[in-house]
């Protein structure tokens, strides 16, 4: 077990309600970001937790896979991920959680949403001192009646409790404090996470590199592009269904860092594609 002998956290997958990555940290993720240095006891995760649409993401499989071939020794999670699937991000905090031997957490990046979870984990959790870790209330899409989404709100409550049960054990604070932060969508430098209690220490500058060759890039780019839409209204299928249709078109490429510019087409593109849509 955890050597901060960490509460595990049972829940279970409600019906009716899909889980996404927050726009907001998408359009801030960094996917180049990534561990200076790595053996054979660290686990990466620079991606979204779960599937997204776009890759498989990090899962509770692949981790429990790694644990098992690492074996009985002190493991490292190197984490960069904007977040995404809760209950996946649950499933990966236990897996980690039941580790017999130390956790050391390094977020050489970002650790959002489902990612900061995993943090949690960390018998040790460092934070680069560039790096960021958000925390929130759960983030879902909804579908049904009145009375599916009444009964969905009453489900992220208990979601949402238990994971400010968390961060108040894991920052020291009261769960009345950390639900108060997960309301008001805090983001926590590295500093601020160390002096807030949710990291043990800053990460060396010199153990955080930049992978500009990395075949996660184009996809990270899709995906900002895609959160960017988000934040414009646009339905989830919607984006999909534009960006699959952008990615066909020949010679089509979605820069690696959109600017400022790319912000204005994409608005203007969202509010074309809708207008197509609803002739």
């Amino acid at each position: 077990m955890s050597l901060k002998k960490l509460p595990k956290i049972n829940a279970k997958a409600p019906t009716g309600v899909k889980w996404d990555t927050p726009s907001d940290a998408m359009s801030k993720w960094d996917a180049s970001l990534v561990s200076a240095s790595s053996d054979n006891a660290t686990i990466t995760m620079y991606d979204a937790i779960g599937s997204d649409g776009w890759t498989e993401g990090v899962t509770a499989k692949r981790v429990s896979a790694a644990l098992r071939s690492i074996g009985a020794k002190d493991v490292t999670v190197s984490l960069n991920s904007p977040g995404g699937d809760f209950f996946e991000g649950i499933a990966i905090y236990n897996l980690l959680r039941e580790h017999p031997h130390k956790v050391t957490v390094k977020v050489v990046g970002l650790a959002a949403s489902a990612a900061s979870i995993i943090a949690m984990a960390g018998d040790e959790i460092q934070v680069a001192k560039t790096g960021f870790l958000m925390i929130h209330n759960a983030w879902v899409f909804a579908i049904g009646n009145r009375h599916d989404l009444r009964a969905s709100a009453d489900i992220l409550d208990e979601f949402d409790g238990v994971m400010a049960g968390l961060y108040a054990d894991a920052a020291g604070i009261t769960a009345k404090e950390a639900a108060k932060m997960m309301d008001d969508e805090t983001w926590m430098s590295g500093q601020a996470a160390v002096d807030a209690g949710f990291a043990t220490s800053l990460l060396d500058a010199d153990e955080v590199a930049i992978d500009a060759g990395s075949g996660e890039n184009a996809n990270a780019a899709i995906r900002r592009v895609e959160a960017i839409m988000a934040q414009q209204g646009l339905p989830r299928s919607e984006r999909k269904d534009l960006l699959n249709k952008i990615k066909g078109m020949p010679g089509a490429a979605l820069p690696a860092m959109p600017g400022a510019g790319l912000l204005e087409e994409i608005a203007s593109l969202t509010t074309l594609y809708r207008s197509i849509r609803h002739e």
